[in-house]
């Protein structure tokens, strides 16, 4: 007797009982793959470490460590190179600092203090003496102007300190200062490669610019108010320290290391730290591991700007102006600073979204979250008479092949933009995740094969 499949009954039409066990063909296809999967992950963290993954592991370490700390490195190169080769940057380095009160009120200590030195004001109240005697004054009233020396020189300071003062806050100081920089770049070179010479040089120490024009400014300006007497001041050439320190000659000599080697070690570092990436047996967690590194390189950096301003300050030269000398160190950072928050939010975003795309349950929730509101979205427009078809078909068979662009279009952006802030970071960002979205979007989810509905890896 031989036996036969049953006909289906007359709740269960022929047409659905094949389409179920297509289905279950399918189902069992997909489960004997997460079962390899599973089996292998087990085998993976189970298995006692083997001297060749101890191997790749410690080279992986190594080399990890050793890009966090060239990314460091590369920070302060890009930032060094920028300001001794890039006349615009240094420009706008140092060209807010004509408007700063700090730094005004330092120059017009120093201007005046110039000026007063150049008039004999023992030589004016002889000269008043002997106008008096001549006008046929009384012998005691010509006493009495001998005794006018505190004086007139009390007044004198208050007007040229008043004149300096209108001089360094017009508007007119600004384009002055500004285009006295611009030419003074290539003597700023100089003075960092260690030649001097020009309008910024390099002396006991300090790095020094010449205000001697906005001495001949005041004088122009004294002999027109009708102060005769400023018009036999000669030229003077007067120093406004920049950067003062008796490290400068160690400074240099890093700077101009810095300097040369800038181009190329924020790539050098980029390669080390995949190299690194590559060798780890879980790459994923080397993943993490590095952008938390050169994060953490990025703050250890930060921490040390704030430590060396303090350091400087406290060894400013005698009569030095603590306020403006902070002025300067914080303007000729600034940049610097901007490129370490930079890279390290570019580090913090990276090992977030390489945590997100792992197994853990919080990345696994907010992936299973942002695919079902996007899909809700999508069933709606759909429904709604959008068509996605062929479309929908070509992202879902291209998913990855699409994310991966988006990721390498980012960091080509990113590596490729003279000088990022943490703007343009947050703005790429914002760009990936929207690009991310609308991928999502487009996938439709409808694979013409059993084997399109595997998991991807």
């Amino acid at each position: 007797m031989t036996s036969s499949t049953p006909p289906p009954g007359p709740d269960e039409p022929p047409a659905r009982a094949s389409g179920d066990q297509r289905s279950s063909a399918r189902e069992r296809g997909e489960l004997d793959e997460l079962r390899h999967r599973v089996r292998a992950l087990e085998s993976t963290g189970q298995a006692p470490a083997t001297g060749h993954h101890r191997l790749r592991s410690t080279g992986s370490v190594l080399l990890i460590l050793l890009a966090s700390l060239l990314s460091l490195l590369a920070v302060v190169a890009v930032w060094a190179n920028s300001i001794v080769r890039d006349t615009d940057r240094y420009v706008a380095t140092v060209g807010p600092l004509a408007s700063n009160p700090d730094v005004q009120k330092a120059i017009t200590n120093r201007v005046t203090t110039a000026v007063l030195a150049q008039i004999d004001v023992e030589g004016l109240v002889k000269e008043l003496e002997k106008a008096a005697a001549q006008k046929g004054a009384p012998p005691k009233a010509a006493e009495l102007l001998g005794n006018l020396k505190g004086p007139i020189t009390s007044g004198l300071k208050s007007l040229v300190g008043g004149t300096v003062q209108r001089v360094v806050s017009s508007s007119a100081f600004d384009t002055v200062w500004v285009n006295a920089n611009r030419t003074a770049h290539s003597a700023f070179d100089k003075a960092l490669t260690g030649e001097s010479g020009g309008a910024v040089s390099v002396e006991n120490g300090q790095v020094a610019i010449d205000v001697g024009p906005i001495v001949a400014e005041v004088k122009d300006r004294l002999v027109s108010a009708g102060f005769t007497p400023a018009a036999a001041i000669p030229a003077v050439h007067t120093q406004f320290v920049v950067f003062a320190s008796k490290d400068v000659g160690k400074i240099k000599w890093y700077l101009r290391v810095l300097e040369i080697v800038g181009s190329w070690l924020p790539l050098i570092a980029v390669l080390i730290a995949a190299a690194g990436v590559y060798l780890a047996v879980h790459r994923r967690r080397a993943l993490i591991g590095a952008a938390l590194g050169v994060f953490a390189a990025m703050l250890l950096l930060g921490i040390t700007l704030s430590v060396l301003r303090s350091v400087y300050l406290d060894h400013l030269p005698v009569g030095a102006s603590e306020a403006a000398a902070g002025a300067v160190f914080d303007s000729l950072v600034k940049f610097l600073r901007a490129g370490v928050r930079a890279v390290g939010a570019v580090a913090l975003v990276t090992a977030v979204g390489a945590f997100l795309v792992g197994p853990s349950r919080v990345a696994v929730l907010t992936r299973t979250g942002c695919r079902k509101a996007i899909g809700a979205l999508r069933d709606v427009s759909v429904s709604a008479g959008l068509p996605l078809g062929a479309v929908g078909r070509f992202v879902h068979r291209y998913k990855q092949w699409i994310g991966g662009v988006i990721l390498v279009v980012a960091a080509i952006v990113l590596f490729t933009w003279t000088y990022p802030t943490v703007a343009v970071v947050v703005w790429t960002l914002v760009i990936v995740l929207v690009a991310f979205a609308i991928r999502e979007f487009l996938d439709t989810g409808t694979p013409d094969t059993p084997s399109a509905t595997t998991p991807a890896a």
